[in-house]
């Protein structure tokens, strides 16, 4: 995960929701990033996410020519993975196969399906070749961890891959070995919660960052399922709107109205004992779920390691550590390292450390 002797320059470029994030990294040292954000208003015009594409690429170029790039001193362009089959982890070449699954047959609809065609089209623009890596559907489960209760769900692999898989890197090189020699548990703390066994560098479980686990900022987690099933029949809500709620407007949003932990915080400080005790709770559920994961790796756990935004939260983190000390010693890393991660899984293939794959050939 080092830096290469040579220092190559990489574009990257991360689509969400309501932002399109772009940062130029040249070698581990970080040129210019921006966080372009994209009001409701106008992504409303477009009706389906796939529309979006050319307003957004033309955003990142707005960006990029805003912070003096000179795209012919790029040497690869990577972007976030997409809802795509599920792939083993590793670094894939954005071909046009790549690019007519993300925008006309993705597995789900989700704005990270825009960014390889954004990332394939400066590429082509320059003469260089485009990557992704660890996308959304990464799948490296075991087959233990696939079959449920009913014959007719299997379980599917829905992980934050790509910060899980650094993260783990990262860990193992603060333990002064090789990720394929180490057991971990990775938490990925932020909008959505992943808790992931990761051993020998393979991530073979996780609860579901959709729709399993510990509640999130504004994810349910998993629910009493007479419960749910019976709101699914009540006629309050459509099945899109439920799907919404759940995904979208639950959590800590639900609970207390905001997704900010540095609100929670300020709400707790201030003696607000209903924010206290929600922050208590989700606490215990993560905590519940590393605990569950580390039975995974049979108890043979060399670190714990937390990352994502809410890992910078020092009394959730604390509660965290009162009940999970005793499985491993325990490792943060705070906020998000998505976009340095993807410089570096290029960077790996520029310096011929690593060998990018076909995504057709999977």
């Amino acid at each position: 995960m080092g830096c290469t002797s040579r220092t190559y320059s990489v574009l990257v470029v991360n689509t969400g929701s309501t932002s399109t994030k772009v940062a130029v990294f040249s070698g581990c040292k970080l040129v210019c990033s921006d966080n372009i954000q994209h009001p409701p208003d106008e992504l409303a015009q477009y009706a389906r996410i796939s529309d979006q594409l050319e307003y957004r690429k033309d955003m990142v170029l707005k960006s990029l020519e805003a912070n003096n790039i000179v795209l012919d001193g790029i040497d690869a362009v990577i972007s976030r993975g997409g809802a795509l089959k599920p792939v083993p982890g590793g670094v894939y070449s954005i071909d046009d196969v790549v690019v007519d699954d993300l925008l006309n047959r993705p597995s789900t609809e989700h704005a990270a399906n825009l960014a390889g065609p954004i990332a394939r089209a400066f590429a082509d623009s320059i003469g260089v070749r485009a990557y992704f890596a660890d996308p959304i559907t990464v799948d490296e489960y075991g087959p233990l961890a696939r079959l449920s209760g009913l014959p007719d769900i299997s379980r599917l692999s829905k992980l934050h891959a790509l910060s899980i898989r650094s993260t783990a890197a990262k860990a193992a090189e603060s333990l002064g070995r090789a990720v394929e020699d180490v057991d971990l548990v990775v938490a990925h703390l932020g909008s959505g919660i992943s808790i992931c066994p990761v051993k020998s560098g393979k991530m073979v479980d996780a609860n579901g960052a959709d729709d399993e686990g510990p509640f999130s900022p504004e994810r349910s987690g998993s629910l009493p399922m007479s419960d749910l099933i019976t709101l699914c029949y009540s006629g309050k809500y459509t099945e899109d709107e439920l799907l919404h709620l759940l995904t979208h407007g639950s959590g800590l949003l639900a609970h207390l109205g905001t997704t900010d932990a540095r609100e929670v915080e300020r709400r707790i400080l201030a003696g607000d004992a209903c924010a206290a005790r929600v922050e208590k709770v989700m606490a215990y559920q993560i905590s519940k779920e590393i605990g569950a994961m580390a039975t995974v790796l049979c108890g043979s756990v060399d670190a714990i390691a937390l990352t994502g935004g809410l890992a910078a939260w020092e009394r959730l983190v604390g509660h965290i550590r009162e009940r999970c000390s005793f499985i491993a010693p325990i490792i943060a890393f705070p906020g998000e390292n998505e976009m340095e991660a993807l410089a570096r899984s290029a960077m790996r293939v520029l310096a011929g450390e690593e060998e990018a794959r076909s995504y057709a050939s999977v």
